[in-house]
Order: C-alpha cells, then sequence, then structure tokens
C-alpha cells in the first residue's frame, strides 16, 4: 500500500506542475497569419541598397501650366525592385540658367 500511495502523490504532484503550466499560456490553436510573421522577421525587407532613387514628375509651374517644356532622356537605366526601366531626363530651367535632372518611368 505504501507502493500505491506514492505514485498517487507523484501523479498529483505532475497534474499540478501540468495545470499551473496551461493557467500560463492558454494553448494556441492553428498557426500563425503570415503578416504577423512578416512583421516580425527581418528577411521580409525590401533590398533598398541598389535603388537608384526616387521616380518623380516634374512640378507643375508656369511653363507646363501654359504649354510644354521640351526635356532630353540622357539614360535609360534598371532600377532593382521594379518592373518598369527608369528614364533620366534634363530640362532647361526655367527660372535660372542651370538644368534640373529628373527620373521618370521609361513607359513604352
Amino acid at each position: 500500500s505504501s507502493h500505491l500511495g506514492s505514485g498517487w502523490s507523484s501523479w498529483s504532484a505532475g497534474l499540478g506542475r501540468l495545470r499551473r503550466h496551461s493557467e500560463q499560456r492558454p494553448a494556441a490553436m492553428g498557426r500563425v497569419i503570415r503578416g504577423s510573421r512578416k512583421g516580425k522577421s527581418l528577411i521580409f525587407t525590401a533590398k533598398t541598397r541598389l535603388r537608384k532613387g526616387a521616380v518623380k514628375l516634374r512640378p507643375v509651374d508656369f511653363a507646363e501650366r501654359t504649354g510644354f517644356i521640351k526635356g532630353l532622356v540622357k539614360n535609360i537605366i534598371h532600377d532593382p525592385g521594379r518592373g518598369a526601366p527608369m528614364a533620366e531626363v534634363v530640362f532647361h530651367d526655367p527660372y535660372r540658367y542651370k538644368l534640373k535632372k529628373e527620373r521618370w518611368v521609361a513607359v513604352e
């Protein structure tokens, strides 16, 4: 009977440990959704080290409001992480004696 009593006490002690463990953290069902996993990790971030620069249109000034302005395409470059190539277009500044270089998306 002493053997039966010692087994019972060890079983109840184990049950107490189980109960304490389940109270600390609720049992999770399923898996963590993809958006949550992407927010946590560093491997899903965009590789921006080799990017060429921001692509913008010219600001709408007097020359573009009243007509058009002539530019010269200097270079067509590939930007990693972008589907279309980029064009470097040079314009004469309408107000000062200098050239303005803009980067556009080179569509067809």
